[in-house]
């Protein structure tokens, strides 16, 4: 009898396939990430605040707000990319705002030249390569010199912040040029009733999630941060893909500083200043882990919108804005609690 129940029992690989069997569907998959229960206590909050504040859910406020957090969430699809391959980019608040100056002042000159007509994309195409430049210089020191990312990219954001206030005086710098009404309606007007902001997103999005999930590049990214050595005896051009997603990573913080430009109308020095925190911040809410290997673009749009909701639901509440930085930082840690649990859990 004993016999016959051991030999009944499923052992080994048997075993495995039996287990898998068993688990539930909120137990495979996206269900069982991170960002899942991120997206719960997402819509959580959601209805909490809209019970509090009764114009929350107004389409005008949805809509400012989706505005908002679209600027931290192009940036967080960049960052949750470094953050995948197990670095980090404290630059991004600094690159964004130079990036904008540059092409702010870009427009106005290049519109007292014989590339008038031209002014306006021409400016912001040396202004993305130009951030993209600084992505470059991130990664050869990082991926090259194995310098440390925090290191090299808290000096970047110093040195990226200084030339910003030693270009302007400290002075604010408005895009100038027959392209102005273009540029006004790329970075701030409305496609399909939407923030032209959050379009970029969804498509920044979009593009992010096909590159992870279904290329090489992809695949190669997810190894470095799961294993750098082991990626590298495979093949995978580590320093290639390392210093790529910092220069993707320096690109969205440009794209992102010209657009919240466009949106207040100049470029200031103090642009996104301290904006590097809230970035990594929106990162790691929506599952990026710092040690590498997890993280991707649902969840960055999920926790810049996360962050920007608790500080509207704060603002329309009346309560005072300084709680925000305070619950973000309960937010991390208990989204870092979280991960640590079910990683217990799946040992």
């Amino acid at each position: 009898m004993d016999d016959v129940s051991t030999a009944a029992r499923p052992t080994g690989e048997t075993a495995g396939f039996a287990n898998v069997g068993r688990i539930r569907w909120w137990q495979r998959g996206f269900f069982a990430s991170q960002t899942a229960y991120v997206v719960l206590a997402f819509l959580i909050i959601t209805m909490g605040i809209s019970l509090v504040a009764d114009n929350f859910l107004s389409a005008e406020n949805l809509l400012r707000t989706s505005q908002n957090f679209s600027y931290v969430g192009i940036v967080a699809l960049g960052a949750t990319l470094v953050i995948i391959t197990g670095g980090i980019d404290l630059s991004v608040g600094s690159v964004m705002a130079l990036t904008a100056v540059v092409t702010m002042i870009l427009m106005k000159w290049f519109a007292e030249t014989a590339l008038a007509f031209v002014s306006m994309p021409l400016a912001l195409l040396i202004g993305l390569v130009f951030a993209g430049l600084i992505g470059l210089i991130n990664g050869v020191l990082i991926a090259r010199l194995k310098l440390s990312p925090f290191v090299v990219t808290l000096g970047m954001l110093s040195v990226c912040r200084g030339l910003t206030y030693v270009i302007t005086k400290g002075r604010s710098q408005a895009p100038g040029g027959p392209g102005v009404d273009s540029f006004y309606a790329l970075t701030n007007g409305k496609l399909f009733g939407l923030p032209v902001p959050l379009v970029y997103l969804l498509l920044g999005a979009a593009l992010m999630g096909f590159v992870l999930h279904h290329t090489a590049v992809g695949r190669h990214i997810f190894a470095i941060g799961g294993n750098e050595r082991a990626a590298a005896l495979t093949g995978v051009p580590v320093e290639r893909r390392k210093i790529t997603v910092y220069i993707v990573c320096s690109i969205t913080a440009g794209l992102a500083g010209i657009l919240m430009s466009g949106w207040l109308g100049a470029a200031q020095a103090n642009l996104a200043q301290g904006y590097e925190l809230t970035i990594i911040a929106a990162a790691v809410i929506g599952g990026a882990n710092l040690a590498g290997g997890t993280g991707g673009p649902i969840g960055a749009i999920v926790g810049a919108a996360l962050i920007e909701v608790i500080r509207n639901g704060l603002v329309l509440a009346g309560a005072d804005s300084y709680w925000q930085t305070a619950i973000i930082g309960m937010i991390i840690i208990f989204a870092a609690i979280v991960d640590r649990l079910r990683s217990l859990r799946a040992t």
